[in-house]
């Protein structure tokens, strides 16, 4: 079998992981501090959220992508989305932590308590951790293939948690984005178990199976 030359998709590696981290050029580093006022807060939370959701819905696409394009080689960058989603999810919680509440872990619990949605951001956060420290070939070979590709299955749920996160803290007037997100989410979920239920199905058999015959009579 001929060796997959892998200098390209160490290239697109690259590419993808520059891409994915010009976004940061829009916050205002200059500015990163708690004395900022609640406006650009809330402005830079927006924005570490809401790529850490598109980084996201871009590591769930490339499973459907290659399925349709039959590019297996696809299959082999979804680890840089995977780890870009989870670079933003940190900004993201680190925005909250400290921009928000400067490292007060009084002040953290009772604005989780007050605003419930920031509960399951950390919970989404939480299982997202173990996917991304397991996102590699050592952990893969340690864990097992089967118990690895269980633990990751676990995108699932945190994609429908950050949905969630998002719907919730959303208001009225802004809720078109978070229901373009959720529905992006379950059209993606729907693929997924559409393809489960095609591989369950037993392959049938006819019923009537006629022999192959290779002489009209007997031969002498």
């Amino acid at each position: 079998m001929p060796q997959t030359n892998s200098t390209p998709i160490n290239w697109l590696k690259a590419i993808i992981t520059v891409a994915g981290l010009t976004p940061l050029i829009h916050i205002p580093f200059s500015s990163l501090c708690p004395a900022m006022d609640l406006e650009s807060i809330q402005s830079i939370q927006r924005w570490t959220g809401t790529w850490a959701l598109n980084m996201l819905l871009l590591t769930l696409c490339i499973s459907p992508l290659r399925a349709m394009t039959q590019r297996h080689w696809l299959i082999r960058l979804r680890r840089s989305f995977g780890l870009l989603c989870f670079f933003w999810a940190s900004t993201h919680l680190l925005g909250f932590i400290y921009l928000e509440h400067e490292f007060a872990l009084g002040s953290m619990a009772d604005d989780a308590l007050k605003r419930p949605f920031i509960l399951i951001g950390l919970a989404t956060f939480a299982l997202l951790l173990p996917l991304a420290a397991t996102s590699n070939q050592w952990a893969l070979r340690r864990l097992g293939g089967k118990a690895w590709q269980s633990l990751h299955r676990n995108i699932y749920l945190i994609g429908i948690l950050a949905c969630l996160h998002y719907l919730w803290q959303a208001k009225l007037t802004t809720l078109l984005w978070p229901l373009g997100y959720t529905l992006a989410l379950v059209l993606l979920l729907g693929w997924r178990v559409r393809e489960w239920r095609r591989k369950a199905i037993p392959v049938r058999y006819r019923d009537m199976v006629k022999p192959l015959r290779f002489f009209k009579r007997k031969p002498d």
